[in-house]
């Protein structure tokens, strides 16, 4: 029913670039926040970047100023572009959806950012 599909994840060198989107269905999107998370092996899933229904931003310490999360809830998506991307920023990223009244919380399947020469 609720479905979030992830794309724009591959393969780049270090100082590239990536945009990430995130598709949502089956869900009210502009009443709930967005985000990015990302999972890099041996580690805990940690936030990247989240957005909130009202637009609010806030990023985790090592992305800011790098990647910017927008979203477009006529399109029912949520973006994230990433720049200067180096090794550290190899993951899976995850497109998260949040719904704090109704307490309802999705995950996307993840899609694989590998930055490396």
């Amino acid at each position: 029913q609720v479905q979030l599909v992830e794309s724009g994840g591959g393969l780049v060198q270090p100082g590239g670039s990536l945009r990430l989107s995130c598709a949502a269905s089956g869900v009210s999107f502009s009443i709930y926040a967005m985000g990015w998370y990302r999972q890099a092996p041996g580690k805990q899933r940690e936030m990247v970047a989240v957005i909130s229904s009202s637009g609010t931003t806030n990023y985790r310490d090592s992305v800011k100023g790098r990647f910017t999360i927008s979203r477009d809830n006529a399109k029912n998506t949520v973006y994230l572009q990433m720049n200067s991307l180096n090794a550290e920023d190899t993951a899976v990223y995850y497109c998260n959806a949040r719904w704090y009244v109704g307490q309802r919380d999705y995950w996307g399947q993840g899609t694989q950012v590998t930055v490396s020469s």
